[in-house]
């Protein structure tokens, strides 16, 4: 049953959370900007009777997960959410009744060696979450300069030092170049905190798939392509799993920005798009993290459209 391989490429986290926060109007249209196994996609779909749902997914392997949904009311998309105004327009659809973007990697990404999202398994260093873009992580590591390399690992992994780190990388690509995690890894753990060492290769790994797949520029962009896809009163749900993401979706359901900028009108009133469901993001439950560990970071935030 495809439950079954869902939940094996990728358990939805906060499923319950997520219909309930979407509020799911039978006839509406939505869309589901990272599709992964479909695990969110199943439970919107179930929540509609003449309503439809647009499934981005730019993973070639999400759409073996979609062929599912033949004939149920679900039109999947191989492409970036960061053309979904393009797409909903050209299926004849103004505006939709609410969007969802689980910004997580998937697990069949992860327990993939040979995608490179892992510290666990020695594989080739890619971290490409579309097979088909120009720059892996190799293009990172070994051709990037030391300042360039900095930078990410800072911004993208608020490394402690790292610019001693970048240079350590290039260093060893002197010697050699790197080109699977086992390298990269071998590379990292003389400057990790002895009793954190996975928690520190994760954060590096972190940096660098940020970088290679654009992903906070990304997110952005539909943060700000939002406010036209959505309708009045229609909601957007997006789940983090890091504090660089989940700090440009609360600033911009906070003051309608990614900076956090308070703007107001003559009358004192909040200039924002959105209205967040509630102050604090939504959080897994204990259950929830002991059957799925995945999703012990993740945080869930809604908002609903201004009308």
């Amino acid at each position: 049953m495809v439950t079954t391989v869902s939940e094996r490429y990728h358990i939805p986290v906060m499923p319950d959370q997520v219909v309930r926060g979407l509020s799911i109007v039978p006839t509406g249209h939505y869309a589901d900007l990272t599709f992964g196994g479909g695990g969110h996609a199943k439970r919107i779909v179930e929540s509609l009777s003449s309503g439809h749902l647009f499934a981005f997914d730019k993973d070639p392997a999400a759409t073996k997960m979609a062929e599912w949904f033949t004939g149920k009311p679900l039109t999947f998309i191989r492409a970036s959410f960061r053309f979904v105004k393009e797409f909903i327009n050209f299926y004849g659809i103004p505006q939709l009744d609410g969007i969802l973007a689980d910004l997580g990697t998937s697990s069949y990404q992860i327990d993939t060696p040979g995608r490179g999202f892992s510290t666990r398994f020695d594989g080739t260093l890619d971290m490409r979450m579309d097979p088909n873009s120009l720059y892996s992580a190799q293009h990172i590591v070994n051709s990037y300069t030391v300042e360039q390399l900095a930078d990410v690992l800072n911004g993208y992994g608020e490394i402690v030092g790292a610019m001693a780190v970048a240079e350590a990388i290039i260093q060893a690509r002197k010697r050699a170049p790197v080109v699977t995690t086992h390298q990269l890894s071998t590379i990292l753990k003389p400057f990790a905190p002895k009793i954190k060492v996975n928690q520190y290769l994760a954060k590096v790994f972190q940096a660098i798939r940020i970088e290679v797949n654009n992903e906070l520029v990304a997110l952005e962009e539909l943060l700000k392509h939002s406010v036209e896809c959505i309708k009045p009163k229609g909601r957007l749900a997006i789940i983090a799993y890091h504090s660089l993401e989940d700090r440009l979706v609360k600033n911009f359901f906070n003051t309608g920005n990614v900076w956090g900028k308070v703007q107001q009108d003559g009358y004192g009133n909040l200039l924002r798009p959105f209205v967040p469901l509630q102050k604090k993001p939504f959080m897994p439950s204990v259950e929830e993290v002991t059957r799925n560990n995945r999703a012990r970071s993740a945080r869930l935030r809604i908002a609903v459209r201004v009308a």
